[in-house]
């Protein structure tokens, strides 16, 4: 994975200034991270002024699928941040923008989505967001600061206000401050006008709704602040836009880098290569093991952009890493800090069982894991129950679980050294199964035939 930040030399010289006096509540610091691509408007003294007192800031997350991914996580990073800091904080669930559809990133127009479907992926979107901020409170602010500094993270959804709004005022008020020759200039709209799927009227206007919620948050709960992903500066710039012409109060807007691949395409949804919030899609395993398999040249960059350790901290751990780096020391750290964060302490103790059992290939490891949790440490490996009845023998478990055809072939495989059992090998079959060497404390045996063949057995009693 890449993190590509291309911080604009005149932004950081511009808020060198802003650095020196406001570091308490001044989330232009998260420049020093790498957090903080691009300021639209570049910095001035009336950020400068603004960013001495708590603000409102808010960013966008419409619900095309049934889940967030750790593109949006970045995002979610950088209003934590933002919380921490003492600001208040809006989620804004996309709603009535997601039948839209936005072109940003998009070399084609998307498949439009039912309402219900939308409804339904807004719900998990939600809870996706909730339980970060929960677990964030929970498992990494509370253990050394006070909880009552973190100001609750609002959650709205633009169908709220777009559901009461008719086309005719929508246009006659808002429309009119939108000029169709910005709108053009956009590189959303430029890079798909000049491809063969070209760009619907649908998604042209997603960019009015865009600038039209930060209005709304603007007039309802004074948000000045925005933050997206770069692919986002063009809906920025025109809510900016539209705010500036209505002449209302200066608002602000806060790019952060893209999460990509080692090709430079962005991991998100459309890309079919996301790493989910939701662990029905991704579990905190395989987000444990995402972040394990890190290239050792990202890894800081990446402490920096998913973990709350200071600078300071991350030199102390590159440090060890580097004096040591078969330990893995900072893939480790990056790893349990996103999946605390995202999973909380049940996940992150089963995402740590299942890596143990996997690369220590100890049975005691084993015996930790719940029978979910061998199903995933052994993709594709066969459940099976079995009746425990006294003196049971390697073969007639073996042959209970169906895992050779017939018992002649069960016994030749054996004595061959190709039945391992909880990762023993295991070359007589005549032996009587026993608690602790056959069956683990926890009720299951793993059955290994040859190299990749796994069946996982419950014991009942």
């Amino acid at each position: 994975m890449i993190i590509r930040v291309i911080n604009r030399i005149y932004s950081i010289r511009k808020c060198s200034f802003v650095f020196q006096r406001f570091c308490a509540s001044n989330v232009l610091k998260l420049n020093e991270r790498g957090l903080l691509q691009d300021i639209f408007p570049p910095p001035s003294l009336n950020l400068q002024k603004l960013l001495s007192q708590p603000q409102c800031f808010y960013a966008g997350f419409d619900p095309t699928a049934d889940s967030l991914h750790i593109g949006n996580l970045l995002v979610l990073m950088t209003m934590l941040h933002c919380q921490r800091a003492g600001h208040q904080l809006i989620a804004l669930i996309g709603g009535a923008t997601a039948l839209i559809g936005d072109p940003s990133g998009k070399a084609s127009e998307r498949i439009a989505l039912p309402e219900g479907k939308v409804r339904d992926n807004a719900d998990v979107i939600a809870e996706n967001i909730t339980r970060i901020f929960q677990n964030h409170q929970k498992y990494i602010w509370e253990k050394n600061r006070d909880p009552n500094r973190l100001k609750p993270v609002k959650l709205v959804n633009n169908a709220d206000w777009y559901n009461n709004v008719s086309i005719t005022k929508f246009l006659s008020t808002a429309g009119r401050h939108f000029r169709v020759g910005a709108m053009l200039s956009r590189n959303s709209v430029q890079s798909r006008i000049n491809s063969e799927a070209g760009i619907s009227f649908t998604e042209f206007s997603y960019q009015v709704l865009q600038g039209y919620d930060w209005l709304h948050l603007l007039q309802t709960y004074k948000c000045r602040f925005q933050i997206g992903g770069s692919d986002q500066m063009g809906n920025i710039v025109s809510g900016h836009e539209l705010i500036s012409r209505m002449g209302l109060d200066e608002v602000f807007g806060l790019t952060i880098p893209l999460v990509t691949n080692e090709e430079g395409s962005k991991l998100g949804k459309t890309a079919g290569n996301a790493v989910w919030i939701t662990p029905s899609k991704t579990s905190p395993f395989e987000l444990y093991q995402f972040f394990m398999r890190v290239k050792d040249s990202e890894v800081e960059q990446l402490l920096k952009l998913f973990t709350f350790f200071s600078t300071e901290e991350i030199s102390q751990i590159m440090e060890k890493q580097t004096a040591k780096p078969e330990s893995r020391i900072a893939h480790r750290k990056l790893a349990q800090q996103v999946t605390l964060l995202v999973h909380g302490e049940n996940g992150l103790q089963s995402a740590e069982r299942i890596t143990a059992a996997l690369y220590s290939k100890s049975a005691d490891s084993l015996a930790q894991l719940q029978p979910n949790e061998l199903s995933e440490t052994f993709r594709g490996a066969t459940m099976v129950d079995i009746l425990l009845e006294p003196a049971t023998s390697v073969l007639d478990m073996v042959m209970k679980a169906n895992c050779f055809a017939n018992e002649n072939d069960a016994r030749r495989i054996i004595l061959a050294g190709g039945l391992h059992i909880n990762q023993v090998k295991c070359t007589d079959y005549t032996e009587i199964l026993s608690l602790g060497r056959h069956i683990l404390p926890n009720g299951i045996s793993l059955i290994r035939v040859g190299k990749k063949h796994h069946y996982i057995i419950k014991w009942m009693s």
